[in-house]
């Protein structure tokens, strides 16, 4: 998965003067649709726009609308799995905030619905990127004066406002809700929901005996992906899986009712089948069937609409096991997919002559597809901040058998675009040069390096027999994170891009690398607080990229760090050699990731992804409030309505962009939510 490169995420807001970030120039001038929303704290909301969407045949409109509905029912499954209060003070918060008794023209009640609104950013209490805590800004005292005036009896005895108010106020409890750092037990420093009562240690035992005692071991299950695991007062470890009949069952059978409906309209057989089979899972949490349902979707690639609905990505657990819930609704955009399939038809040419080491390469590459994708409803692990490109499935056999599903979120990366303005580049790049090859090249260039990392990076590559995804541990999301991007970085740069007529000029490349190279060293510690380490997944991945480069090539001055009347800034000299940089880069991350090579990928991720340059970072810091942009966006969703006649016959879906985002969070409470507020 690619999340939207920090530098253009942290492109200036404005109404007015928009300059494309990710996504092709010339969209048409007329386009009044209001991509950027409201902004607070470090958060800036934009709107997509669906366009195509009623171009449509009704039945297309129907499958999204029911497919939308079931990405919606499972809202309360990722606040639980981010935190086991999660749901209690989510509840708690909204009360006091809808409560006509309390004065909203008061400093604490603006505060609260700030923090409030961040919680409902970041699906829980921990920011969504940096996973440290959300500090309230509203007095404690006032909250539970609140409380008491507002919430009704019963919920006072649902909820206990001394436990939510520690958890809320006391910075050091769960203080962090993925911890990768060094030398702790990752487990019990995180304040995720996906294990209760057990230690790392523990837990790894645990799931190494399942994969030992797995009947295929070349095609393993993804072991873990779909459960909590708990210790019983016995002392036994099990697992609590997610399905209709146990663990967040309300949901999911809300979830599987939505899927029956969509069914009725789904374009083939085949796709009836991938529901199917998504339904069968839910129903069992049988591995088996995931991946069955999974190869049944990646080889579905006719259908104009499709989705992504279930527990999916594993970032949010430090041992990349559990997997969170997540869903996107989207449909093929057909133009802009003639770009993805020619690097999906060409995929075997781009393995063969990868700088990797031959014994690493796969010698037949099957099933790459790839298309651009206009996305219809966001939900889960996916809404409000999202991903901008996706290649799943996960399971490495399932690739390496059957192929992946690459897509390039391109109504998405317009809303980047059209929201956004160039401050921060004119205040970062070295000189006018790269601010104008920024401005020529950025906008192609940021959605070439999204096709490839997601097309055939996180595709390409194989695994030695023996090595499994756990191998690499807490490091294994980085390591393959930094793969994928450094496969993208090196081909932006071959002849066979011109080539295949997928950029415009063999110069066009640097545009990319001087972005990336400023991101990865300076721009992307806007994002951090003082005296605090890179933690996420993403951002190690960046720096640990840039980083090397920059130290690898302080010999031949191929890429510096220079200072200017007080201010420092990337100088690149050379950009070829830094392409070959980045090529030996990607040889050995190949490798690591072929053998496990757990303490050389320590090593790579700790002395390159993590530390920060404190100096640095205040210069960044300072430079950057001058600019005064919001460094993290995220979506509202558009709202659909069916259209009936008078005999109650369906006409028509429409779609509507007005509903605020505020407006949008109270009803998604009302409307979808389906768990208790305690879930054991």
């Amino acid at each position: 998965m690619k999340q939207l490169n920090s530098f253009l995420g942290l492109m200036a807001i404005t109404a007015l003067s928009m300059v494309s970030c990710t996504s092709p120039k010339g969209d048409a001038g007329d386009d009044t649709f209001e991509y950027a929303n409201e902004r607070f704290a470090d958060l800036q909301m934009l709107r997509y726009k669906v366009e195509g969407f009623e171009d449509l045949t009704l039945n297309q409109k129907l499958l999204i609308y029911y497919l939308s509905e079931a990405a919606m029912y499972g809202r309360d499954i990722l606040y639980d799995q981010n935190g086991k209060y999660n749901l209690r003070i989510r509840k708690a918060l909204e009360t006091v905030y809808q409560s006509d008794s309390v004065d909203r023209n008061s400093d604490n009640f603006k505060e609260l619905e700030i923090y409030l609104k961040r919680v409902w950013f970041s699906n829980g209490i921990h920011h969504h990127y940096a996973m440290d805590k959300l500090e309230p800004d509203f007095s404690e005292c006032w909250f539970r004066e609140q409380w008491a005036k507002c919430a009704s009896p019963e919920l006072q005895q649902q909820i206990d406002l001394d436990e939510i108010c520690k958890v809320m106020f006391d910075f050091t409890v769960m203080h962090k809700r993925v911890n990768l750092s060094e030398g702790k037990d990752l487990i019990l420093t995180s304040a995720n929901n996906y294990y209760d009562g057990v230690n790392q240690e523990e837990a790894e035992r645990f799931y190494e005996q399942q994969r030992a005692a797995w009947d295929d071991q070349d095609r393993p299950g993804m072991f873990g992906m779909n459960s909590r695991l708990v210790k019983l007062p016995s002392g036994e470890i099990v697992e609590k899986r997610w399905t209709a009949s146990t663990l967040y069952g309300e949901a999911i059978t809300k979830i599987i009712a939505c899927l029956k409906q969509a069914r009725e309209y789904a374009e083939d057989n085949e796709q009836r089948g991938v529901i199917d089979k998504l339904i069968e899972f839910y129903e069992t949490g049988d591995l088996a069937t995931f991946d069955e349902y999974s190869i049944a979707w990646v080889e579905n690639t006719g259908s104009m609409v499709d989705f992504v609905n279930g527990f999916i990505e594993c970032y949010g657990d430090p041992l990349g096991l559990k997997c969170s819930w997540e869903s996107i609704v989207n449909f093929k955009n057909i133009e802009a997919t003639k770009r993805t399939e020619r690097l999906s038809q060409n995929a075997q040419w781009f393995e063969d002559n990868s700088p990797t080491d031959p014994q690493f390469k796969k010698q037949d590459v099957k099933g790459i597809s790839a298309k651009v994708i206009t996305a219809a409803m966001l939900g889960g692990d996916l809404f409000p901040s999202t991903a901008i490109g996706i290649n799943l499935p996960n399971s490495n056999w399932i690739r390496k058998e059957h192929g992946s599903k690459s897509v390039t979120i391109a109504n998405l990366t317009q809303a980047y675009n059209k929201a956004a303005s160039d401050g921060l580049r004119n205040e970062f790049c070295f000189s006018r040069r790269e601010i104008e090859l920024l401005n020529d090249y950025s906008d192609l260039t940021d959605d070439i390096h999204t096709d490839l990392h997601e097309c055939l990076g996180h595709g390409s590559g194989k695994m030695m027999p023996g090595v499994g995804e756990e191998s690499l541990k807490a490091y294994a999301m980085t390591i393959e994170e930094a793969r994928a991007d450094l496969f993208a970085l090196y081909y932006l740069a071959d002849p066979k891009m011109v080539e295949l007529d997928m950029m415009p000029n063999k110069k066009a490349y640097e545009a990319e690398y001087y972005e990336y190279m400023m991101n990865g060293l300076m721009t992307q510690l806007v994002r951090i607080r003082p005296g605090m380490n890179i933690e996420e997944s993403h951002m190690r991945n960046r720096a640990l990229i840039a980083r090397w480069c920059l130290e690898k090539g302080e010999k031949d001055k191929t890429v510096l760090l220079v200072n200017r009347d007080g201010k420092t800034y990337v100088r690149i000299n050379d950009y070829k050699k830094l392409r070959n940089l980045f090529g030996e880069l990607l040889a050995e991350v190949q490798r690591i990731r072929s053998t496990g090579d757990y303490n050389a990928a320590k090593a790579l991720v700790e002395n390159y992804g993590v530390k920060v340059d404190p100096v640095l970072h205040r210069e960044v810091l300072d430079r950057y409030e001058k600019l005064d942009l919001a460094p993290y966006k995220g979506f509202i969703n558009p709202v659909y309505t069916l259209v009936k006649d008078d005999k109650g016959n369906i006409t028509d879906v429409t779609v509507d962009y007005t509903e605020s985002y505020a407006d949008q969070m109270l009803r998604y409470s009302r409307e979808y939510s389906t768990l208790p507020l305690v879930n054991n």
